[in-house]
């Protein structure tokens, strides 16, 4: 039972500690909780956490287990503040986030509140692990060291802490992860207090597992005259002498030192033990240490300065520098540092290899020769042992010791070029391996593959070298063309699956599943087209696939593998007609969304048609329609549009699937918006969102690859900006940023944004607001490479900067990335830019060119029949005609501000009709005919029953003001 004292400084309650001079510490795996220090650490290196999220993470782990309530929470963390729930979910994300990869750890009961998972234990931290009083000084053989060890001061004390609670730790890790080093340097600094005999026993050079007994009664000096060494004796001779015993190398003689290892501990109360090895020794009270590889730079870009925070670029740095190397730490070194750090899995021996080298070599030429670096990495310490004086005696060691069916496995993996599952592994050994469940798990233990068994699927990896090494053995044994074929031929069933999995799973959680999977699929494809290879198993995988490069918006790259695969389809199979369908619409798709290839889609999507009615494929023939509808309207042809999207309801009038009916509404009331007819839109948004109730609680985009609930709302919310229910569209805006940001599609998101959120909170006048999307946007698009909706946010950006005074700068930002857009500056999306470049422009002085392009704008918005902002176009253009010089006109202006308002009152667009209020009023007043302007700000804003906080609305209600009654 754990009682509770108040902690007047923190707020928050402790448990009382045991003993004076101790604290708790609560301990579950790698993961240390420390009440008192106010700490969470990770294999005892600090995470950083926020003081609420810690008093928060401290009541979850003191409840082990138990739900602990959100009323709860608040009360204890916010004590006597009343505080909104958000606060709590901002507080609970952090600490998800601070989890990692354990998030899952922190689990939520769904309106009720949440439970930290997991065997955690309480321990009083700051016990001498031993301390004896002996008179005598301590018996230590372990060498010194001939070199800093880099990146495990946090290791390093984390072990000491397990040896405090553990009486043998095994230091597991694959060849050069450096468990040796990290066993070595914690026993030349224990901690304060410590004064047992530290001894170390070196097995590596042992052959015989039968001297293991001998060869540790050696190092103890132990003489059993007249008695046989065995474990037993071994353990008497040792009684109760205070020891620290470290066993180095014991992978290849594992069963004995477990034998002997089990019973010292057993029998010798002092005594404790340091074991290495590349797998476990799988005994009683044993604590497994997966030695970590040391810290990597991410794939981002980071400031030299940024790189050397990681522990395995100080490392080849500091490696290099003591070798005589002497290269400038600028931006392309430390680039191709931490890229050979990345390719090297952090693994220290590696790196050092590395490091050797850049006393001849650039680290960049380094970089470049990794791939043959078996070759390449053969300089290692002549004091160490042979096996680590090159990369491949390394792997040669692990590889040697395993039975031949292990090493025919380890073989086989190799042919995975990411994380694979179990049914991948058994597909790809074939049907001749025995019992390959049992072959991973024990490639697992040895360390060769590394193991992620959270969640329902456990996934596997080889480390990149061990990758290599594997690869190459497969490819030197001839056995690379089977287990090719077989992983493309297992992956093409395994996406193939895909899309019917989107109906039980969540978004979010498919991307994540099937993401993981992406490299596997390139490097099958890299075999399928390759001489020697099967296009046509290429051609099918690549089909499969097209779901995975749409999530994870890697379009370039869908349209260059589908662009092969239907050069590379025979149109003699069986199958050719249902690929090449499958595959033209996979390229309209990537091409709609492509800077400069947009116009190339139609053909795509009209073979995709043509091959959808041959086949009589209900399915691909929605998506073409689909596909062609929004090509048209993309390409300025919105009474073509509107067409596709009327053949597209006639074809789902009698469909049973609710995401079909609502597709078609959705694809009726986008065209019927873009053309300018407000209300009809509305009907139609307003029916296809009514059916919402009919979908799944997870509609997911099967057939046109978007969420289809949050596609709608962003049109919802544009549509009830026109209409001027400005409310309204804020508060669906508000709900669709946060609905698009979980839903997992980066695509949808850009849309949300891009479509919805940005141009209305920018028309809102909400300037913040519009920066704060215009910020996600950019930010999105740079994490995911959506080259097109990149560039409108640029635009966005400098359209932003030009309303908040800088034309300046803004302007020319403005500009630029619209001309960069090319011909994408065609879309509906870029209009708005191109209208407000046009009064810009004028702002700035440039009033030719900006009535240039309003009148370009315009005849453009004529020809494609592209209505909804054509009343806008006609009163900046009445604005430019306002401005000084030889074009200045109060008689044209006054037209096109006429012209304005017929086209608003036709569209039921009152938001243009109020702003064409607005700049006719300030010209009739600059006439002196205040009554005539205060009449028409009246008869339009009186037709407003929402939205009096926004610009617009202020705007007139001052005007009003001003002109009095």
């Amino acid at each position: 039972m754990v009682s509770w004292t108040e902690n007047d400084e923190t707020a928050w309650a402790v448990p009382m500690m045991a003993e004076p001079g101790q604290r708790p510490v609560y301990i579950c795996a790698e993961w240390e909780i420390d009440l008192v220090r106010r700490e969470l650490r990770l294999t005892g290196e600090l995470v950083p956490l926020g003081g609420r999220a810690f008093e928060i993470l401290a009541e979850l782990v003191q409840a082990q287990g138990q739900l602990v309530t959100k009323n709860d929470l608040t009360e204890r963390v916010w004590r006597g503040v009343f505080v909104e729930e958000s606060a709590l979910r901002v507080h609970i994300a952090a600490i998800r986030k601070a989890l990692g990869p354990d998030r899952d750890m922190l689990s939520t009961t769904v309106g009720r509140g949440y439970r930290l998972l997991g065997a955690w234990r309480i321990q009083h931290m700051e016990t001498p692990l031993q301390s004896v009083a002996t008179g005598l000084p301590p018996s230590i053989n372990i060498p010194s060291a001939s070199f800093d060890l880099i990146g495990r001061t946090a290791a390093i004390a984390h072990l000491w802490r397990l040896l405090s609670t553990y009486r043998i730790v095994s230091l597991v890790g694959p060849g050069g992860i450096g468990k040796t080093s990290l066993a070595l340097e914690a026993a030349r600094t224990p901690p304060p207090g410590f004064e047992a005999d530290r001894l170390l026993v070196e097995l590596a050079s042992l052959s015989d597992p039968r001297l293991v007994c001998s060869v540790i009664a050696g190092v103890l000096g132990t003489k059993l005259e007249g008695e046989e060494i065995s474990p037993d004796a071994i353990a008497r001779a040792i009684g109760a002498r205070p020891l620290l015993l470290v066993l180095d190398n014991c992978e290849h003689v594992i069963d004995a030192v477990a034998r002997v290892a089990e019973l010292i501990v057993s029998h010798c109360s002092g005594t404790t033990i340091v074991a290495t090895s590349r797998e476990a020794l799988r005994i009683e009270e044993e604590y497994v240490y997966r030695v970590p590889p040391l810290g990597v730079p991410p794939e981002a870009c980071l400031e030299p300065a940024g790189a050397f925070a990681y522990s395995a670029v100080e490392l080849f740095t500091s490696r290099a520098k003591a070798l005589g190397s002497s290269f400038v730490p600028d931006e392309e070194n430390i680039g191709a540092i931490a890229s050979i750090c990345r390719r090297l899995d952090g693994i220290p021996l590696a790196i050092e290899f590395a490091a050797a080298r850049a006393v001849m070599l650039s680290p960049p030429r380094i970089a470049a020769l990794l791939d043959d670096r078996f070759k390449f990495l053969t300089t290692g310490r002549r004091t160490a042992l042979p096996r680590q004086q090159t990369l491949r005696a390394t792997l040669d060691w692990s590889y040697d010791l395993l039975p031949d069916d292990e090493a025919w496995l380890l073989r086989q993996l190799g042919i995975f070029a990411g994380e694979f599952q179990l049914d991948a592994v058994i597909a790809v050994a074939g049907e001749d391996i025995g019992d390959v469940t049992g072959q991973l798990a024990r490639l697992v233990e040895k360390s060769l593959v590394l193991a992620d068994i959270r969640g329902d699927s456990p996934h596997y990896r080889l480390l990149d070298t061990t990758r290599a090494y594997a690869l190459e053995k497969l490819r030197a044994g001839g056995e690379y063309p089977g287990a090719a074929r077989r992983q493309a031929t297992y992956y093409s069933g395994f996406f193939a699956s895909a899309e019917a999995d989107s109906e039980v799973r969540p978004q979010a959680v498919r991307l994540t599943f099937y993401g993981r999977h992406i490299d596997n699929v390139r490097a099958s494809l890299d075999w399928a087209f390759s001489p020697g290879g099967d296009s046509q198993v290429g051609a099918a995988l690549t089909a499969a696939a097209v779901p995975l490069w749409v999530q994870l918006s890697l379009l370039a790259e869908c349209r260059e593998r589908t662009e092969l695969a239907l050069a590379r389809l025979d149109p003699t199979a069986a199958n050719a007609p249902r690929l090449r369908m499958q595959l033209s619409a996979a390229r309209g798709w990537s091409l709609m969304y492509g800077v400069g290839r947009a116009r190339e889609a139609g053909p795509a999507w009209a073979e995709t048609l043509q091959l959808a009615e041959q086949l009589e494929d209900r399915d691909y023939l929605l998506r073409a329609l689909w596909g062609l509808c929004i090509d048209q309207f993309n390409n300025g042809e919105f009474r073509r549009a509107l067409e596709f999207a009327h053949r597209f309801a006639e074809v789902v009038a009698d469909s049973g699937n609710p995401a079909d009916r609502m597709m078609a509404d959705r694809l009726l009331a986008t065209t019927l918006h873009y053309r300018g007819d407000q209300r009809l839109a509305y009907h139609h948004i307003g029916r296809a969102l009514s059916r919402l109730p009919d979908l799944a609680a997870k509609p997911q985009a099967i057939h046109f690859r978007f969420d289809l609930r949050v596609s709608a709302r962003y049109f919802q919310a544009r549509i009830l900006w026109l209409l001027g229910l400005a409310d309204q569209a804020l508060s669906v805006v508000d709900h669709n940023v946060e609905e698009g940001r979980t839903s997992g599609h980066a695509l949808t998101f850009c849309s949300v944004l891009g479509q919805g959120a940005c141009p209305i909170a920018f028309l809102a006048g909400d300037l913040d607001a519009a920066e704060r999307y215009c910020t996600m946007l950019l930010e999105h698009t740079e994490r995911h490479p959506i080259r097109l909706w990149n560039l409108w946010a640029r635009a966005f950006r400098g359209l932003l900067i030009s309303r908040q005074g800088d034309l300046a700068t803004g302007l020319p930002l403005l500009r630029k990335t619209l001309e960069l857009a090319g011909e994408a500056r065609h879309l509906p999306r870029f209009l708005l830019l191109i209208g407000e470049l046009a009064a810009c422009l004028g702002e700035a002085g440039e009033v030719s060119h900006g009535l240039a392009i309003a009148d370009e704008a315009l005849a453009r918005c004529e020809a494609r029949d592209e209505g909804w902002y054509v009343a806008e176009l006609w009163r900046i253009k009445g604005e430019l005609l306002l401005l000084p010089g030889t074009h200045h006109s109060t008689t044209a202006a006054g037209q096109a501000f006429d012209r304005a308002f017929e086209v608003a009152r036709n569209q039921g667009a009152l938001f243009w009709e109020l702003r064409t209020a607005i700049s006719v009023a300030r010209l009739r007043m600059s006439e002196g005919h205040r009554g005539d302007a205060r009449d028409v700000l009246v008869s339009v804003h009186g037709k407003f029953s929402e939205g009096f906080e926004t610009a617009d609305l202020r705007d007139a209600r001052a005007m009003l003001a001003k002109l009095g009654s």
